[in-house]
């Protein structure tokens, strides 16, 4: 059957006939992912600008366990430090650590220091203690730490060995190792000068000091800098057993699939949105199969890049609508109203290159859907 839609997709309001393809089926497997770890983002589905509908919102967690990811829970996908507060995220966190049990699911969940207001006078001891209330709920509940970037601590560091100490404390404290996470100011204008500098190659440098020193208590490093290179440099130097796992939504296909001297793992808010593209391209690499691998993924970059493109940190309200269009969520809400975040125009492109991925999993529904908003 075949859809048409007509969209928004020219600055000069004139909405432009567009016919949708013929939609994709994308092979499912039941068996794990073997060659590569891969955690999907996930975002929250809003119930009203200050709540979150649980019920839609792990219904999603076990789409995506579904399709053989682990889910990385309270990130900046879900909002986190964004609309989402920690009030918040510590009972996302806990409902969605039961849920993965329930239902044999992996999930490692985000602590970070966003309940302490960022401030130039904040000491040091004070991000140390923020980061401890986080952690150790985690931990108190049996999960697993994504160690976030901490805005109070870029606010108040006076160069790396601020964050040397910081670190230095809480990994030496953690349960199991963990996955840090360099969230670049892309994604977060609040973390400019991370790790001391903001020339990135004297982070990196305080960074990469710092997973030597405890590498014992380091799962690995997600770096979001959408600077493929820079990533590939680090990787080449990190600690023996520490994984990159990459956060570029721009570059992942080439990252994942790596080169002669090694291979990056995946924990990336894009995979929320591309799911079953994703999962058929692991298990393409997963049999060899190399040419499948890039039919499944090429198609969603162009995508992906559409959805992180400037301002990055808008990137969750395409993921939303995208996520609505198919279906996972009955209204196109976010929390903190953020659904407004991107143009008419953005959204209607938006929908072709998911339509061109093959991602609009029903197109009547899609179609449906999109007629009304638009």
């Amino acid at each position: 059957m075949t859809h048409m839609i007509f969209l928004p997709l020219n600055d000069d309001g004139v909405k432009t006939e567009y016919v949708l393809s013929e939609p994709k089926n994308f092979p499912r497997h039941t068996t794990p992912f073997r060659s590569r770890i891969a955690f999907a983002a996930a975002h929250v589905v809003a119930a009203s600008p200050t709540t979150v509908n649980w019920d839609a919102t792990l219904a999603y967690r076990r789409h995506l366990w579904s399709h053989g990811f682990a889910v990385a829970e309270a990130m900046d996908t879900a909002q986190r430090g964004m609309g989402l507060d920690w009030l918040m995220a510590q009972e996302l966190i806990r409902r969605s650590i039961a849920e993965a049990a329930a239902c044999g699911g992996v999930v490692a969940s985000g602590a970070g220091t966003d309940h302490l207001m960022p401030r130039l006078d904040r000491s040091i001891d004070e991000v140390i203690a923020a980061y401890e209330e986080q952690v150790g709920y985690v931990e108190s509940l049996g999960g697993r730490v994504i160690l976030m970037a901490s805005r109070a601590l870029a606010a108040c560091a006076r160069g790396p060995e601020d964050y040397a100490r910081v670190y230095g404390r809480i990994l030496s404290q953690v349960r199991r190792p963990v996955i840090v996470h360099w969230l670049g100011d892309m994604f977060d204008p609040q973390l400019a000068g991370y790790w001391g500098s903001r020339d990135l190659d004297a982070a990196a440098e305080s960074c990469l000091a710092i997973l030597h020193a405890h590498a014992d208590k380091i799962d690995g490093i997600k770096i979001s800098l959408l600077d493929a290179q820079r990533e590939i440099d680090m990787r080449r130097r990190l600690p023996s057993g520490v994984r990159m796992y990459t956060g570029d939504d721009f570059n992942y296909p080439t990252l994942i699939l790596g080169d002669e001297q090694g291979y990056s793992d995946a924990l990336l808010g894009i995979f929320d949105a591309i799911a079953p593209a994703a999962a058929a391209a692991f298990h393409a690499l997963d049999a060899g199969d190399l040419r499948a691998y890039d039919e499944y993924f090429a198609p969603t970059v162009a995508l992906s890049r559409h959805i992180f493109q400037t301002p990055t940190y808008y990137y969750k309200t395409g993921i939303t609508f995208l996520a609505w269009l198919n279906g996972h969520q009955e209204k196109f809400d976010m929390v903190g109203g953020q659904e407004t975040a991107r143009s008419k125009q953005h959204l209607a492109q938006l929908f072709v290159l998911a339509d061109r991925a093959g991602l609009l999993c029903d197109p009547q529904l899609a179609v449906h859907r999109a007629r009304e908003f638009f």
